[in-house]
């Protein structure tokens, strides 16, 4: 019996279920991975391009052509394909399977906060139904296996920072503060979309911190403090090069373009984007990356001011398909989106969980469903006005599991 208790203690539940959700997720690699070898989808993978270009030693620059810097993508995710292109190769076979490989571990990784916010916010038996629930999440297993971007990565950290955030209340201890803040600056340099939501996070947590008459004034100071200076090289570097402000990336003036000319039988238009479109590589290669984007950005304006009903009906769509998976069942656009009809279930079942875990939770602990309620709402609004893609909504989805366990779960837990 000791022996027992001394191997619970040593491997908690949530390792095994870790390993079981790698050893998946590298299951699946073989049968996905033959894709990403097609030179087309090389020459057309913007991260690859970007850490081919450090790689190969003329710094972070060139996602459509070797144009030089660039400011179009976060760091973190860039810095770390180009370290396994340095290990493995530039876009070798044996490269990108370690790339699915890091995202498959990250996927895999993030049953740890999962398991642990659920159990905080529930019970064991809730954290049991959540961790096993993330370690077979369709999602979260083909987007480990097979998409070789930051999702997984930035999923990993807003989920922990979510469970950082909550026991913060509880934490007087400015490192504790700081380390939060140095983590935030990390997500952001991941995928700048998580500063939607980790500002509100934290300052729940302050106005918790001062509701219950804790101190919270120098955890503020040392929040903003840590999470400026990890942000700020990135920034200067960028206000070095292009003489401007940019928030992280600057690729929002394209991404608001793409979204917003007109064209609505898909949720994109991916031939106005670059890697599709002959013309717009010219101009991009022509005018360089500000003011191409700067011309996007005025294009995309000019579309949404003359055409506002055409943008409320859209942004309506685009509410339905983040949530839904829904965008059309017309043939054409289903012979071009084949997994939509079982992705579509999928996609309402678990937000239609999701939405009855939020009002249970919201029903024990009012506190907590502001913060799951924070996440929700505010993580896609740039999407809704911009355009969204299938992999956009997925950082959040440990989350909406988490909400599905304790709609399923959570009902034999006591009040």
């Amino acid at each position: 019996m000791p022996t027992d208790s001394r191997a619970q203690t040593r491997f908690p539940p949530y390792v095994l279920i870790a390993l079981v959700a790698l050893a998946v997720r590298l299951a699946v690699i073989p049968f996905l991975y033959h894709d990403w070898m097609d030179p087309f989808v090389l020459e057309h993978w913007a991260f690859g391009r970007i850490a081919r270009s450090i790689a190969s030693g003329h710094g972070f620059g060139s996602p459509f052509a070797d144009t030089g810097l660039s400011a179009l993508l976060p760091p973190v995710y860039s810095y770390l394909l180009a370290g396994i292109f340095k290990v493995f190769g530039i876009e070798t076979k044996a490269s990108v399977l370690a790339a699915l490989s890091l995202n498959s571990l990250f996927s895999a990784l993030t049953c740890v906060p999962v398991f642990l916010l659920a159990r905080q916010a529930l019970s064991q038996r809730v954290a049991k139904w959540a961790g096993w629930g993330w370690a077979f999440s369709p999602y979260g297993v083909y987007y480990g296996a097979d998409w070789a971007w930051s999702t997984c990565l930035v999923a990993l950290e807003l989920c922990w920072l979510f469970l950082f955030a909550w026991r913060l209340e509880n934490s007087s201890r400015r490192r504790d503060w700081a380390l939060f803040g140095a983590l935030c600056g990390i997500s952001a340099l991941t995928e700048p979309v998580v500063m939607a939501v980790l500002p509100l996070l934290g300052i729940w947590t302050l106005y918790r911190r001062h509701r219950l008459a804790r101190p919270w004034k120098t955890q503020m100071l040392a929040v903003a403090f840590t999470g400026l200076a990890i942000l700020s090289p990135w920034l200067v570097r960028n206000y070095m090069l292009f003489h401007r402000f940019i928030p992280v990336r600057s690729g929002y003036g394209l991404e608001l373009y793409i979204g917003n000319n007109g064209y609505s039988g898909h949720w994109v238009n991916r031939a106005l984007h670059p890697n599709h479109s002959d013309a717009e590589l010219s101009e991009y290669e022509r005018a360089g990356e500000m003011a191409y984007m700067d011309h996007k950005l005025e294009q995309a304006k000019d579309y949404i001011r003359s055409h506002p009903a055409w943008f409320v009906w859209m942004m309506f769509r685009r509410v339905v398909y983040m949530w839904t998976g829904y965008w059309s069942f017309d043939r054409a656009y289903l012979k071009d989106e084949p997994l939509d009809p079982p992705n579509i279930f999928v996609n309402t079942t678990m937000t239609i969980l999701a939405l009855w875990g939020l009002r249970r939770i919201w029903q024990r602990d009012a506190a907590l469903g502001v913060r799951f309620a924070i996440v929700l709402l505010f993580f896609p609004l740039t999407y809704y006005i911009s355009h969204p893609e299938t992999y956009y909504f997925r950082p959040v989805d440990p989350l909406i599991v988490v909400l599905a366990a304790i709609a399923v779960a959570g009902r034999s837990v006591p009040e």
